[in-house]
């Protein structure tokens, strides 16, 4: 399997072929100051370089900046950036739909040259301030909005989705497996469907018996743990999450099983949640290259290559979505071979993932 470094790796290498065509040089930095970012956000050491003068916003989903997922991934994506050039960062948290407009907006008439949204749940939000304020930079994780101040990075979720799910497929011994998804929204779904169609790839019986929940949210671990103790009560030891900070509810349960003697696994989502949550409890994960992804472009703006009006769609071609390196401590030798075998097809075109 590829390495965790690998994967952000050859994803900038990919971001670097797709968005090649460079733009012009940022030009609306120079009036900018590197003041207070957050905590933690900002260089204690900033250049006097260009560079220094820029600000690069972002704004969260309902999950929240901890959500030890993928707007957690952004914003470490961000303080490395910051870190590396001594732009000033700065991120806004959305508690519900109705702040990500505003969110957006406060970056905007505080002259910040580039500011992100974090999810497909910004599609809307950021069609309307992006149009509203051409002269402004955007780029958008999740979902795509085609205007040319915005640069949009999507994920072929459902074909990571079907590496775990062959992994799943194979591994479970009570041959019943689940799947908690936050909100059922076109990008989770493509988590269900990928997860379902690879654990239906080795184990049809468990893929027809598979149990999904959605919870509706995105940032209640509460609900997330419910979920989780209703499907382990029904005889699930594989559980599946692509539900934000609700995800971390799954995770707790799992553990109070696994402290109990009962044997219970995750599949985390969009970051290596076994560096979080542990091995124990965590079988692998399905990474998303959200971090490489938001250096990358936030890179470009640096740089005076960023160039706006792109969608780029990272899949298992690209190692834009895939499994870490730590899967190694729980999954056997001859699943990752399978892993391999299918991650394979997919790639040549000889397996076509389902989307929905």
């Amino acid at each position: 399997m590829k390495k965790q470094v690998g994967l952000m790796v050859m994803i900038i290498l990919a971001l670097t072929v797709v968005l090649s065509a460079c733009g012009s040089k940022n030009d609306n930095g120079a009036n900018n100051s590197n003041t207070g970012s957050n905590a933690g956000s900002a260089s204690p050491e900033t250049s006097e370089a260009p560079a220094s003068k820029l600000k690069i916003g972002m704004v969260t989903d309902v999950g929240g900046v901890n959500d030890k997922s993928f707007n957690q991934s952004a914003w470490e994506a961000l303080k490395k950036v910051t870190a590396d050039t001594g732009v000033a960062t700065k991120y806004l948290e959305s508690k519900g739909d109705a702040d990500m407009e505003p969110n957006l907006k406060a970056f905007v008439s505080e002259k910040y040259d580039m500011t992100w949204g974090i999810g497909f749940l910004f599609t809307d939000a950021m069609t309307k301030v992006a149009t509203e304020n051409p002269d402004s930079k955007f780029g958008l994780i999740d979902a795509a909005v085609e205007l040319p101040n915005v640069e949009s990075v999507a994920f072929a979720e459902n074909e990571g989705s079907y590496l775990v799910g062959v992994v799943a497929g194979l591994m479970t011994k009570t041959n019943k497996i689940g799947f908690v998804g936050g909100m059922e929204i076109p990008v989770i779904k493509k988590f269900e469907a990928g997860f379902k169609a690879g654990v239906a790839a080795v184990n049809p019986d468990a893929a027809k018996a598979m149990k999904i929940n959605y919870v509706g949210d995105f940032s209640k671990p509460d609900l997330g743990k419910q979920a989780a103790a209703t499907m382990y009560d029904a005889g699930v030891d594989i559980i599946f999450h692509a539900s934000g900070a609700s995800g971390n509810g799954v995770f707790n349960e799992a553990k109070s099983r696994k402290d109990a003697g009962k044997d219970v696994w995750v599949i985390g989502v969009d970051k290596d949640q076994s560096l979080e949550f542990g091995d124990a409890i965590t079988l692998t994960s399905m990474m998303k290259g959200v971090e490489a992804a938001v250096y990358k472009i936030s890179t470009d703006l640096i740089n005076g290559t960023w160039k706006g009006g792109q969608v780029v769609t990272l899949g298992l071609k690209d190692n834009g979505v895939g499994l870490p390196d730590t899967s190694t401590k729980n999954v056997p030798a001859d699943v990752l071979a399978k892993v391999e075998e299918y991650k394979q097809k997919i790639i040549s075109g000889e397996i076509t993932v389902p989307t929905e």
